[in-house]
């Protein structure tokens, strides 16, 4: 376990304090790998059924990371995450931090997924996990295609409340709710990047407070 959390937190800081697309890359990939044994902990066939399902969207969105950048470092001759100029690479990158977040419509992997895993680590998905792409969101807030990311801030703040109402598991209502605090996130960045940084560690500070008693008073479903 040891391991697995400093892989993490190590993952986590090369992504955060990277300017090259490739070490950005690479701290998702450490990120991914480490969190996976980590879900799939209990053995439990449905644990092991998220594992799956998060590595199989974790990589595509990685992959779509990393070909926006290679297509922008081809346009453009630049590898520096602030210089992401070329519209296809807005496009594809916008898209690709959206799967890495979990909104709209790429959020389906995200309550299966916390529905499969423990409540602790169910914890470090919906905080630590979404620190990295929160970060490139912000680093990269004025190249992103605003018209596709407020779309899909909007559909996952409509779609979150929504479909919240509508679970009975714990676990599916707090990952809806954080797809719908992700969507506003993503509409506040397009104005004011600081404001959303202040916003995710609120959500941070509320999400560990709900995790963590839910844990306390061993709360199963």
């Amino acid at each position: 376990n040891l391991i697995f959390i400093a892989s993490l937190l190590l993952g986590t800081t090369i992504t955060i304090s990277s300017n090259h697309w490739i070490t950005a890359w690479m701290g998702l990939e450490i990120n991914t790998l480490a969190i996976l044994p980590l879900i799939s902990k209990s053995h439990h066939p449905r644990a092991i059924e998220a594992a799956t399902k998060y590595f199989l969207t974790q990589a595509a969105a990685s992959a779509l990371v990393l070909f926006s950048s290679m297509t922008n470092a081809w346009c453009t001759g630049q590898w520096d995450i602030t210089q992401l100029t070329h519209p296809t690479s807005c496009l594809i990158l916008t898209s690709a931090v959206a799967m890495k977040l979990g909104l709209v419509p790429f959020h389906f992997w995200f309550p299966e997924v916390l529905q499969g895993s423990p409540l602790t680590t169910g914890l470090l998905l919906s905080t630590l996990m979404k620190l990295p792409p929160i970060t490139l969101l912000y680093m990269t807030s004025p190249s992103l295609n605003p018209t596709l990311l407020t779309t899909l801030a909007i559909f996952s703040a409509a779609l979150g409340g929504w479909m919240g109402l509508n679970q009975t598991q714990i676990r599916k209502i707090l990952a809806f709710s954080s797809i719908s605090h992700l969507g506003w996130m993503a509409i506040i960045i397009i104005y004011n990047p600081k404001l959303t940084l202040l916003n995710f560690y609120l959500y941070t500070m509320m999400t560990a407070a709900v995790f963590l008693t839910l844990n306390t008073i061993k709360v199963l479903k």
